[in-house]
């Protein structure tokens, strides 16, 4: 489960078409935040560019009904309570106990006859998960397609148990840690480290002068992105007022927060130096314009490095957020902050302070997570080349 991303729209261009007779990919996603949906769009992209039709599908959804909303309801619930989720994904997320057997238990009655009706209308040679609760239901019927390969991609560095299952044929991960936690559950699994995929504009940002013109914003001044995800986590007003007061330019991002979204907008009324955006695919934009994107841990911090900025960390997502706050703090350029204003005030002006002048474009292009991809499916005997 994710709730830390991201922005706006996929941004992932539509791969070619016509697609060879049988060439096809299911994809199980989940709506918790934006981070799975982006990650499935990019395999869609990556996948029409080998030759598959694709079509995706949410894993809550499919749930149906009382039962679809509730996954979200309760995390979100969850979240609210200070320290509940940290105990539920530690103590039974991660090692696999009562709680998260009852969970994968719950949602394979929903989800396995569904999954089965679909692929008996429409067979796949495919069926990759990005949502653990998809890989459950995908394991489970497994044995009716035995000529179907599934997969399961996963972005999390540590891979909780309900992500893994024996007769899984492949798992992407980001990182070498994540594919420890796999073999903790999967000891023979097969495994292939892939970049973070990241959408095409943030590979082709505007420059950061035409940026802040377009949003006016001083060239001399100091301007920070903040943001939590599409969910908007943390107390991102009263750190926005913060910095504001302290002579910095905020571009202040509430995603579907839409309550966030209005205060956002009467901050901005007496504070000239906050300009909110609600949900928005002016991402790419807005970094450029930065010399700090402030953001959870997630799927933007791939995409700040793309453009080349330096991140600070909030700590403001629980359980699986803290693991990948680490990671992120591991692969360098990122500081860490508590969501207090005081202390993010404090922590952004000395980072400003330490990263003058801004950072340049950072190395990268599509093309190392397409090489990644390709030898994935390679393993699997599914890559043809792109």
């Amino acid at each position: 489960m994710t709730a830390d991303d991201t922005d706006g729209s996929p941004d992932f261009p539509a791969g070619r078409s016509g697609s060879p007779p049988g060439r096809r990919a299911l994809l199980l996603s989940g709506s918790l935040g934006m981070g799975h949906d982006v990650m499935a769009q990019a395999c869609a992209h990556s996948l029409a560019k080998r030759g598959f039709s694709t079509d995706t599908l949410d894993s809550l959804r499919m749930m149906g009904g009382r039962a679809g909303s509730l996954g979200e309801t309760v995390f979100r619930g969850m979240l609210a309570v200070p320290g509940l989720y940290d105990a539920v994904h530690f103590s039974q997320m991660r090692p696999g106990g009562p709680l998260s057997r009852a969970i994968e238990a719950a949602s394979c009655r929903f989800l396995v006859p569904k999954l089965r009706l679909r692929l008996s209308e429409q067979p796949v040679e495919l069926l990759l998960s990005i949502f653990a609760t998809g890989a459950a239901a995908a394991s489970r019927i497994k044995a009716e397609y035995p000529a179907m390969v599934t997969a399961v991609f996963c972005t999390d560095v540590c891979v909780h148990r309900l992500w893994v299952h024996h007769n899984t044929d492949l798992y992407l991960v980001t990182s070498a840690t994540a594919a420890r936690f796999v073999r903790r559950f999967h000891p023979q699994a097969r495994i292939e480290v892939v970049p973070t995929p990241v959408r095409q504009p943030f590979y082709d940002p505007p420059t950061q002068e035409a940026a802040r013109e377009d949003l006016g914003i001083p060239a001399d001044a100091r301007c920070v992105l903040l943001m939590s995800g599409s969910w908007g986590l943390g107390p991102l007003v009263d750190g926005a007022r913060a910095l504001a007061e302290s002579g910095v330019w905020v571009l202040a991002v509430a995603g579907r927060n839409e309550s966030l979204a209005t205060r956002l907008r009467r901050l901005a009324n007496t504070q000239p130096r906050v300009i909110p955006f609600g949900f928005t695919n002016r991402i790419p934009e807005l970094m450029a314009a930065s010399d700090l994107v402030i953001t959870s841990s997630g799927d933007t911090c791939s995409e700040a490095r793309v453009i080349g900025r330096d991140l600070l960390l909030l700590d403001v997502v629980p359980g699986h957020g803290r693991d990948n706050l680490q990671l992120e703090l591991d692969r360098g350029r990122a500081d860490v902050t508590s969501a207090q204003p005081e202390s993010l005030r404090r922590s952004a002006l000395a980072s400003l302070d330490r990263i003058k002048p801004p950072s340049v474009r950072v190395v990268g292009t599509p093309d190392a997570w397409e090489q990644a991809f390709g030898a994935a499916l390679s393993q699997v005997e599914l890559d043809n080349g792109w």
